[in-house]
């Protein structure tokens, strides 16, 4: 079966065509700056070279034709016609509490993202654009929808609610919901394999570490506490993401700045975070190179973020009553050698030593631990878009 994975933005379209019988991409790509003047696909067949087509795409109707048509071409597609896709595979942000599992995409369920649109706004219109150009374009063709939430609805109570008071669930349903939960689901059981668990006997912390990045607790395979709340903001201090904070300062702002609620939440996602404290970049390969040359601000906030990772860490294992596993995952996770060692060092009271050598390894499935250590720490790379193939073919 060949299944299309489509994940939708605001003003671009990831996508990949797996076999899920090899579990091979056969093509790879994204459609960027969708809906302005110069648009660009950037499609990469399974062993071929990059093709770079400049096109008008008004909106992700256009994107989707010219990613089918990419697929199709003689020249750089990877299948003949359409007829060999079976199914599409969609990354939908928020299920809110409607949505444990994966499910198949009909038209009550397309209802019932809409109405999770509240939740969601920058993510679940754009996902709902994407399911109804593919459901125009590709007549009968069965399309699943694949929750970021979904795998956090195991939460209990006392892990998802909020003090507040209770009206504002009961009527609003705010409650912590968390996020990443593809990535949080497939790493986890990728990792009980790597480290020869079984996944029902098993207490895992995936540390899911990018620009956004959160952390879960799954205990024998189920998600028990994220640190993601009620939206991406909470938790992890994040690439220009606060992460928590004091809800007074909010309103401290407001006032000393005469800054509204939106322009203050506009601070908080996206000038906050590792770019606002070193006033330098979100991005941590900038980071480490400001660190090596003596920069001050970027080593306090390295310090801030490698601080809270171990917090929150540490809290999961209270929360398990023990760990078996820590793992490292996402683009800072698998690749920055110096986040995964220094919040290793918070961790000696847990017996952990890691191999420096093999923790300069990027980008692959690799034990950092000493055999003798009885807590696994490893790197375990995240595979969002294999998960949703896979789950898509369950269901199917």
């Amino acid at each position: 079966m060949k299944v299309l994975v489509i994940n939708c933005g605001s003003s671009s379209l990831k996508y990949q065509l797996i076999d899920s019988e090899s579990e091979n991409a056969l093509a790879v790509g994204i459609c960027e700056r969708i809906g302005q003047d110069i648009s660009y696909l950037k499609h990469t067949p399974n062993g071929g070279e990059k093709i770079v087509i400049e096109a008008a795409m008004k909106n992700h109707e256009d994107a989707i034709k010219m990613v089918l048509d990419a697929l199709t071409n003689s020249k750089y597609g990877v299948i003949k016609s359409l007829d060999e896709i079976s199914a599409v595979g969609h990354r939908v942000v928020h299920g809110g509490e409607k949505f444990a599992t994966s499910t198949i995409i009909t038209d009550e369920v397309i209802q019932a993202i809409e109405d999770c649109n509240d939740l969601a706004p920058l993510h679940n219109p754009a996902n709902l654009i994407g399911i109804r150009a593919c459901a125009k374009l590709m007549k009968g063709v069965p399309m699943v929808a694949v929750f970021d939430t979904a795998f956090h609805q195991t939460m209990p109570p006392k892990a998802y609610l909020y003090g507040l008071p209770n009206e504002y669930y009961n009527n609003y349903k705010i409650r912590k919901y968390g996020f990443h939960g593809t990535s949080h689901s497939y790493v986890s059981q990728m990792a009980a394999k790597f480290i020869g668990r079984d996944i029902n006997d098993s207490k895992i912390i995936v540390c899911h570490l990018g620009n956004g990045a959160s952390i879960s607790a799954v205990l024998n395979g189920k998600s028990i506490d994220t640190s993601m709340g009620f939206t991406p903001l909470a938790g992890l201090v994040m690439g220009t993401r606060s992460g928590d904070i004091d809800p007074s300062i909010i309103d401290f702002i407001a006032k000393k700045e005469n800054k509204s609620l939106d322009e203050i939440m506009n601070v908080l996602n996206k000038e906050s975070g590792m770019q606002g404290m070193s006033e330098l970049s979100s991005d941590f390969r900038d980071l480490n190179d400001a660190i090596d040359i003596g920069n001050e601000k970027a080593r306090i906030a390295f310090d801030v973020f490698v601080y809270r990772v171990a917090k929150y860490i540490g809290s999961y294992i209270v929360a398990m009553n023990g760990v078996d596993a820590i793992v490292f995952t996402a683009g800072v996770g698998e690749n920055d050698w110096r986040v995964r060692e220094e919040v290793c060092e918070y961790l000696g009271f847990l017996g952990i030593k890691i191999d420096l050598e093999k923790n300069m390894l990027r980008g692959q499935a690799v034990m950092l631990t000493q055999p003798e250590c009885k807590v696994k720490v490893c790197i375990v790379p995240t595979n969002e878009e294999l998960a949703i193939a896979r789950e898509t073919v369950s269901l199917l």
